[in-house]
């Protein structure tokens, strides 16, 4: 099977092998990539919730997809949902303690992740390619 060595590819071929390696630890616990991710907007947050549409954003996603994967960490007790007070037609999302206790594990594993993805590297050359990528990234939206 040929290398193929583009940039594209290079960079679809390290996010799978992350993806692979996420979903593998965050087995046990029953969750998925885009699970955590919500868990982690909202645990990144001083109260610990946002409005379901400010997850939609983040995640770049539609709102049926965002509220489908809100409601199965409702289901598995992850987060609570609840309208706001002050303007009911919107929907709020907090995580709970359980859903708190996940993003430790998860961002455990993501800083594990990430020091073995970077290991073959020095001090500067890790400094350049995240430079490099944010720059990449930047320029992307």
């Amino acid at each position: 099977m040929p290398k193929i060595d583009s940039c594209g590819a290079l960079i679809k071929q390290l996010h799978d092998t992350l993806e692979k390696n996420a979903n593998n630890a965050m087995r046990p616990q029953g969750l998925t990539m885009a699970q955590i991710g919500v868990l982690l907007a909202l645990y990144d947050t001083p109260e610990h919730q946002r409005p379901l549409k400010e997850i939609e954003k983040i995640l770049r996603v539609a709102q049926s997809t965002a509220a489908g994967i809100v409601s199965r960490l409702e289901q598995k007790g992850f987060t609570t949902g609840y309208t706001d007070k002050k303007d009911r037609r919107i929907k709020m999302v907090k995580i709970t303690e359980s859903g708190i206790g996940c993003c430790k594990e998860a961002k455990k594993n993501m800083a594990q992740a990430e020091a073995s993805l970077l290991s073959g590297l020095t001090e500067e050359e890790k400094k350049t390619l995240i430079g490099l990528l944010i720059k990449v990234r930047d320029s992307q939206q």
